[in-house]
């Protein structure tokens, strides 16, 4: 017997943006489906547009995989993860023990397929890079919708986070950026007078 998708199955659970208000709120799980969306538009892009050949579909499974160990560790907010070096020195640790203890969980069968997809350490360098870009972008348009709802608690975040992606090299983002993000700050009518 597994317990390994009744853990995963608590990424509903695990709410994300703790410590700040929220108009609506957010969980683990919405959040890995919507950063494994942008991962795969991202690879999508990035070999279209910019002549790579990253696999989409392998981006997107690591990206549903990402927060994984947050089911053992919660959402620890970003003002208390990067506070200084030192936290943020163990809190990777305590990251990587979560991880290992979800592999443990997988049967002895399968765990060459879900350690790469777990263990950060073990994940493709190029595709965790994009899933990271796709994380931040991700981050960003929930501070786009907040603010729209009228919230100002995520202005502070909503800068921290463009000035992140400014510094992101990757065109993709850029090109996601331009591309997508406006329709974010739209409401249903404006956007769906553009169809």
């Amino acid at each position: 017997m597994s317990h390994f998708f009744a853990h995963l199955a608590r990424m509903k659970l695990i709410q994300r943006w703790p410590l700040m208000y929220n108009v609506r709120r957010e969980n683990v799980q919405e959040h890995s489906l919507q950063v494994a969306m942008v991962a795969h538009a991202l690879a999508v892009i990035s070999n279209r547009e910019f002549g790579t050949n990253l696999d989409a579909d392998k981006a997107a499974t690591l990206a549903i995989f990402h927060d994984a160990s947050e089911i053992l560790t919660g959402d620890l907010p970003t003002p208390v993860k990067y506070f200084n070096r030192e936290i943020e020195a163990e809190y990777k640790k305590i990251e990587a023990i979560a991880e290992q203890r979800l592999l443990e969980l997988v049967p002895e069968a399968f765990k060459d397929i879900y350690r790469p997809l777990l263990l950060a350490d073990e994940a493709d360098p190029t595709l965790k890079a994009l899933v990271k870009s796709a994380d931040t972008l991700c981050a960003y348009l929930k501070c786009l919708e907040e603010i729209k709802a009228g919230n100002r608690e995520f202005n502070t975040a909503r800068t921290r986070l463009e000035a992140m992606l400014r510094a992101n090299t990757d065109p993709a983002v850029k090109f996601f950026i331009d591309v997508y993000v406006p329709s974010f700050q739209l409401d249903l009518d404006e956007i769906n007078k553009m169809l």
